[in-house]
C-alpha cells in the first residue's frame, strides 16, 4: 500500500512538471496574484527573467496614483518602488508636476506578461504617464477608462505645443538625473524637444532614448540592484547626448521603410517563452509560497474608496490641466521585439 501511495505521489508531481513545461511562462506568472515569499532579487534580463520578493507600489500616495489596477502590474523591486516615491515627491515639490500617474510596472513575480510588454519582467521597469495627476483621487473605474494624453504629433514627431510645458521637461530631466536610472524610453519627438530645450549640462540626455510607441508615457528602467547577482545588465547608453545622428535617424525614412524584397517564406510566429527559457532561479520564484501583504491585492480591490499612503491631502495640491480638454492618445505602431 505504501509503495502504491509513493508511486501515486511521484506520478502527480511528474504530471504537474510536464504541464508546467508545456505551459507558456506568461500564463504561469500571469496567474500569480501575490509575490514570492523570498528576499528581493531581480533574475535575468529585462525581457527574460522574473522577480523575487516583489513590493507593491501603493495605489495611492500624496503625489501619485497607480492606474490600470485590474492588471495587477503595480509591483517591482523595492528599489523601483522607492525610486518612484522619490520622483513623485521631488517633482511635486520642485518641478510644478502635481503627481505621477503610474502605469505598468511588473507582475507580482515578474516574468512574461499575458498581454503587452516584452520587458517589465524583473521589477526594474515602470511606465509613467506624461499626464499630470489631477487634484482629486480617481475612482477604480476611472483608472481603467481614462487614457493617458499623447504629447507628440504622429508623422512629423513634434510635440503638441499646446500640451507640452516646462513641467514636462523638468519631470523627465529629474527622472533621468537619478544615478539608479539606466535609461528612459520616449517618443523621438520628446527626445528632440528635450535636446532643443536643455541650455546647461547635457549629460543626462544620454539616458533619454527615442523609441516606438512612447507618445504618451516615459518608460523608466533602473540599473540592476546591488546584491542581484543573477540580474543581467543592459549595454550602457552611448557617451554623447544622443541629439545628433542617432536622433536624426528617426526623422529619416529608415525606421519606417518596408523591405523592398518580400521574404520568400512568411515569417514564423514568435515562439512563446517557456519556463525552461528563463533563469533557473525563476522556478523557485514561481513555486515559492505567497508572501502575505497588507489588505487585498489591487486587482482584487472592490471597495468604493482606496487607502492613501501619506498624510498630504490631494485637494491641497495645485490643479492639473483638465483631462477632458486633452486629445485622445495615439495608438502606438507595432514595435520590434528588442529595445
Amino acid at each position: 500500500m505504501l509503495r502504491i501511495c509513493l508511486i501515486g505521489i511521484f506520478l502527480l508531481f511528474a504530471s504537474a512538471a510536464q504541464a508546467g513545461s508545456s505551459t507558456p511562462a506568461k500564463k504561469l506568472f500571469g496567474n500569480k496574484p501575490l509575490p514570492a515569499s523570498l528576499a528581493p532579487r531581480s533574475h535575468g534580463f529585462y525581457s527574460r527573467g522574473c522577480l523575487a520578493g516583489g513590493t507593491a507600489m501603493p495605489v495611492n500616495g500624496p503625489n501619485w496614483q497607480a492606474m490600470r489596477l485590474s492588471r495587477n502590474r503595480n509591483w517591482g523591486h523595492p528599489d523601483l518602488v522607492a525610486y518612484l516615491k522619490w520622483l513623485a515627491g521631488q517633482a511635486a515639490a520642485k518641478d510644478s508636476w502635481p503627481g505621477l500617474l503610474v502605469g505598468d510596472m511588473s507582475q507580482p513575480r515578474g516574468g512574461p506578461m499575458l498581454t503587452g510588454h516584452a520587458s517589465h519582467q524583473i521589477g526594474l521597469d515602470a511606465d509613467v504617464w506624461l499626464t499630470p495627476m489631477p487634484n482629486r483621487r480617481f475612482s477604480r473605474r476611472e483608472r481603467e477608462q481614462i487614457s493617458a494624453t499623447a504629447v507628440v504629433k504622429p508623422g512629423p514627431h513634434r510635440v503638441y505645443e499646446n500640451i507640452w510645458t516646462d513641467a514636462h521637461f523638468a519631470l523627465i530631466k529629474r527622472a533621468a538625473s537619478h544615478k539608479r536610472v539606466q535609461r528612459i524610453l520616449v517618443a523621438p519627438g520628446i527626445k528632440k524637444k528635450l535636446c532643443e530645450s536643455e541650455k546647461g549640462n547635457r549629460r543626462w540626455l544620454r539616458k533619454i532614448r527615442p523609441y516606438y510607441g512612447h507618445n504618451y508615457h516615459m518608460h523608466i528602467r533602473l540599473f540592476c540592484p546591488p546584491g542581484s547577482s543573477g540580474c543581467k545588465p543592459q549595454n550602457a547608453t552611448p557617451a554623447d547626448d544622443g541629439c545628433g545622428k542617432a536622433l536624426a535617424w528617426w526623422y529619416s525614412k529608415a525606421p519606417y521603410a518596408k523591405s523592398k524584397t518580400p521574404p520568400k517564406t512568411p515569417p514564423k510566429p514568435r515562439k512563446e517563452i517557456m519556463l525552461a527559457g528563463l533563469p533557473a532561479a525563476c522556478r523557485t520564484v514561481l513555486s515559492a509560497a505567497d508572501r502575505a501583504v497588507a489588505g487585498s491585492p489591487p486587482a482584487a480591490y472592490s471597495g468604493r474608496s482606496m487607502p492613501l499612503e501619506g498624510s498630504a491631502a490631494l485637494s491641497a495640491m495645485a490643479p492639473a490641466a483638465s483631462l477632458a480638454d486633452l486629445p485622445v492618445p495615439l495608438v502606438p505602431r507595432s514595435r520590434p521585439a528588442t529595445r
